[in-house]
C-alpha cells in the first residue's frame, strides 16, 4: 500500500497492517480458553501395594466429601491442628509418624492441608495407605 504525500514528490511509506495478525492471536486465544475449559485433571493411578501397612497410632482417613477423620474423630480442617495437638498429648508425643488413607477422589488441597497441620504438631513422618490387592476396601 503506497502513501504519497501533498509535496510533489512521490515518496513511498510502507506502513505494516496488523489486522491479519491480531485476528490470528485472537483466534488462537479463543481455542486455548476452550481447550482449557474443556480439559479435565487427568485421573491418578490406582497404587498398587504387596505389603501391608504397619499399624500406628494416628491414622487419618479423607473420604470423596472431604470429611477428615483423625483418630476416631471426625473434624474440619481448622480443627485438625488442634486434633492432632491432643492426640500429640494423649500419647506423650512418643509418635512422630501419621498415615494417611484419602480417597483418590478427595482433593489434593485437603490433603496437603492435614500434613501441614500434622507438621505444626511436630508429626513429621508420612504414610499414604492404599488398597492391598485381592483384599476389600
Amino acid at each position: 500500500m503506497a502513501v504519497s504525500t501533498n509535496q510533489g514528490e512521490d515518496e513511498v511509506m510502507a506502513t505494516i497492517n496488523i489486522t491479519p495478525f491480531t485476528d490470528v492471536l485472537l483466534v488462537l486465544l479463543i481455542i486455548f480458553i476452550i481447550l482449557a475449559a474443556v480439559t479435565k485433571e487427568p485421573r491418578l493411578p490406582d497404587a498398587k501395594n504387596t505389603d501391608k501397612v504397619k499399624a500406628s497410632q494416628i491414622v487419618v482417613i479423607i473420604d470423596e466429601k472431604n470429611n477428615i477423620q483423625i483418630g476416631s474423630r471426625t473434624v474440619s480442617i481448622q480443627e485438625a491442628g488442634p486434633a492432632f495437638k491432643l492426640l500429640q498429648e494423649q500419647t506423650n508425643h512418643v509418635y512422630k509418624s501419621v498415615i494417611i488413607k484419602a480417597d483418590p477422589r478427595a482433593n489434593y488441597g485437603t490433603v496437603l492441608q492435614v500434613m501441614d497441620a500434622a507438621k505444626n504438631e511436630d508429626l513429621t513422618d508420612f504414610g499414604l495407605a492404599n488398597h492391598i490387592e485381592g483384599q476389600k476396601t
